[in-house]
């Protein structure tokens, strides 16, 4: 667990790398924001967050987001950034401001169900596989995502505010680009629809959010640079 001055230090820094990001492709840094990913860190992580100013967080699994944000120790707008399971669609409607992580029809109805059921409505971001990899989530294609988009915009109570992505895992900077390319022009496509609040393009986390800021994105997933490495799982 990162020690406050540590942490401190660490988002001064991250902060700053955001800020030349956003100067060298002729963005105001304002217009990017810094999500804290705390997944496998315990709830004295978030409360140091907090403590330093840090108000936007993202968990990858409903049951450890339960654990840390049930009874938050400030005021947090908490993101659900992996992959939601249909069977967590109750708990994820009460918890989460927002799952960015949609990627079937069938879980954005279970979670409509469920939302409805709760008297609220939820934004949502749709997912997209940019690296073609099978490991990771995401509407497998441009086509599939613009299916989906279809049909769950037709859904009352989710409003869908944009999409997400992650990288590939390489070290190759050009196909990391090429990613983040290919969901910028979707997103900007999907803007000129004129599409009610879409406006959120999340890409982006600690290897490679310098290049994803140089591609558009307007939130940033960040945890190792902030917090150091996690314990094993």
């Amino acid at each position: 667990m990162a020690m406050v001055g540590t942490l401190a230090s660490a988002l001064e820094e991250v902060r700053g790398r955001i800020a030349v990001a956003a100067r060298r492709s002729g963005r105001d840094a304002s217009a990017v924001r810094l999500m804290a990913v705390t997944k496998g860190f315990p709830r004295g992580t978030v409360e140091e967050a907090c403590s330093l100013g840090l108000a936007l967080f993202g968990e990858n699994r409903v049951q450890e987001a339960e654990e840390k944000f049930l009874d938050p120790p400030a005021p947090v707008e908490l993101h659900l950034i992996g992959h939601l399971q249909r069977n967590k669609a109750r708990a994820a409607s009460g918890l989460f401001a927002c799952v960015q992580s949609i990627d079937k029809v069938e879980t954005a109805v279970a979670l409509d169900i469920r939302c409805e059921e709760r008297g609220r409505t939820m934004e949502i971001l749709l997912e997209l596989n940019t690296s073609g990899e099978e490991s990771k989530s995401g509407f497998r294609s441009r086509d599939e995502l613009l299916a989906g988009l279809e049909a769950i915009s037709r859904l009352a109570h989710l409003r869908v505010r944009g999409l997400m992505t992650v990288g590939p895992l390489t070290e190759n900077r050009d196909q990391i680009r090429s990613a983040f390319a290919t969901l910028r022009n979707l997103f900007d496509e999907l803007r000129s629809r004129g599409l009610s609040g879409f406006d959120t393009l999340s890409m982006g986390m600690s290897g490679d959010f310098e290049t994803a800021i140089e591609e558009g994105s307007t939130l940033v997933r960040v945890g190792t640079a902030l917090f150091g490495k996690r314990g094993p799982a």
